[in-house]
């Protein structure tokens, strides 16, 4: 597939057109192990190295559809590995916005931050379980491995009506999970199941 038809693709599964205009201008293949280059626009995951992947793109349309994502937002996600959906997330919030990125295998955060080198996206090598506190809090955040449940620390770093989307279940499925922050409440708004991501480090 190239990616005029993987576009084709996500156009026909009904995403709205910023997260499209992400996708069209965004290089999937600037972040994919250069022995994977050719395949870089098919519709699935992809291994990165260290067991980890960058996500089916179909995947990745969900979760920034899910965010509601707006211009001038400041974003978090957590497991950014190869940097892609940042750069993807970045395009979305535009100039105005700030987006962070959390990546515990160091390899992996270095090599993203090669790879974001034309964007305004700063990535931090540590312990997504711990948020990013330093620039909290944020309009939205993203959790890009699959976790039992949501850490506590990192639901704290939500603002007052801000979104969480994380993969929430067992190691075999997770079920996409949208949370708003209403007060100190985290109410559950939307729960779309059947997918599989690598599990949260």
């Amino acid at each position: 597939m190239n990616k005029s038809l993987l576009l084709k693709s996500l156009r026909g599964r009904g995403f709205p057109k910023q997260v499209i205009n992400a996708f069209s201008r965004v290089k999937r293949e600037d972040f994919v192990l250069q022995s994977l280059r050719d395949r870089a626009y098919e519709d699935i995951a992809l291994p990165i190295g260290h067991g980890q992947t960058i996500s089916q793109p179909y995947t990745i349309g969900m979760m920034l559809d899910l965010l509601s994502l707006k211009k001038g937002q400041k974003v978090l996600e957590i497991g950014s590995g190869c940097g892609y959906v940042l750069a993807l997330l970045s395009e979305i919030v535009g100039k105005k916005g700030e987006v962070f990125g959390v990546e515990i295998v160091e390899s992996l955060a270095d090599k993203s931050k090669i790879n974001l080198q034309d964007y305004d996206v700063k990535v931090y090598n540590q312990n997504g379980a711990e948020g990013l506190g330093e620039h909290a809090p944020y309009d939205r955040i993203l959790i890009s491995a699959g976790c039992e449940s949501v850490p506590d620390k990192v639901l704290e770093q939500l603002k007052e009506d801000g979104i969480l989307v994380a993969p929430v279940g067992s190691r075999f499925e997770q079920t996409l999970t949208v949370m708003k922050r209403v007060k100190d409440n985290f109410k559950v708004i939307e729960e779309v199941p059947g997918f599989v991501f690598v599990r949260f480090v």
